[in-house]
């Protein structure tokens, strides 16, 4: 697990956040600690998070809540749920609320390391894949999914989108866009219809987290929807 792996840590109980913390960095992840509900929505709503381990009986704002305002807000982010609630009905609110997973305490941090690896498997895209946002893209297939769902994408949306990831947060001009199509063997077409094949693929990529951004006299910008706030 690389050192920039980052988790935060949302656990009112200052002795077992403190073993956590420890634990967790020693395992490799690059640990932030909210000692309450607010502080802990305040950063999953503000922070890219590559993983959340979250207590659903934080003072302040309680656990559910967060989550569901993280989820209200589409943050992609793995969340595992650590609480002392282990009611049939409690679990299920859990994942009900939008948890990845659920784990009572007591525990063995050995089976939360596990637990913790395992949704960084499932959030992760495979080798060769571009994740951004909620969207996988997929060279080698030609395939584009945004939570698992295909994306009906013509040549020359695949090509723009390809463009725009991986030029991701810079400009790409039009001059650029008719070049890439031009190789792949598309037909460039008219300058103006750019315009037609943006529009037609911003409203593909609504649900996705990224927009693409019209930097005027310049080009067009993919960029995730955070960067819009």
């Amino acid at each position: 697990m690389p050192t920039t792996t980052t988790l935060l840590l949302a656990e009112d109980d200052a002795i077992l956040a403190d073993a956590l913390s420890a634990q967790l960095q020693q395992a490799g992840f690059q640990v932030e600690h909210a000692p309450n509900g607010a502080v802990a929505e305040y950063l999953l709503l503000r922070q890219p998070w590559d993983v959340a381990v979250l207590d659903l009986g934080l003072p302040m704002v309680d656990g559910l809540t967060v989550l569901r305002r993280v989820r209200e807000a589409r943050k992609p982010v793995p969340v595992l749920v650590l609480t002392a609630l282990d009611s049939l009905a409690d679990r299920v609110a859990g994942l009900n609320a939008g948890a990845d997973d659920y784990l009572t305490k007591p525990f063995d941090f050995p089976e939360l390391e596990a637990r913790l690896h395992a949704l960084l498997r499932r959030s992760r895209p495979a080798a060769g894949d571009i994740g951004l946002g909620r969207l996988v893209f997929d060279r080698q297939a030609r395939r584009a999914t945004v939570d698992g769902q295909p994306l009906e994408l013509s040549p020359r949306e695949w090509l723009l989108l390809e463009l725009l990831l991986n030029r991701r947060e810079q400009v790409v001009t039009k001059d650029e866009i008719v070049q890439a199509w031009a190789a792949d063997g598309a037909d460039p077409g008219a300058a103006g219809s750019i315009e037609v094949f943006i529009h037609r693929l911003r409203r593909k990529l609504e649900d996705s987290g990224l927009s693409i951004r019209t930097v005027r006299g310049l080009g067009y910008l993919l960029e995730p929807d955070s960067a819009r706030a």
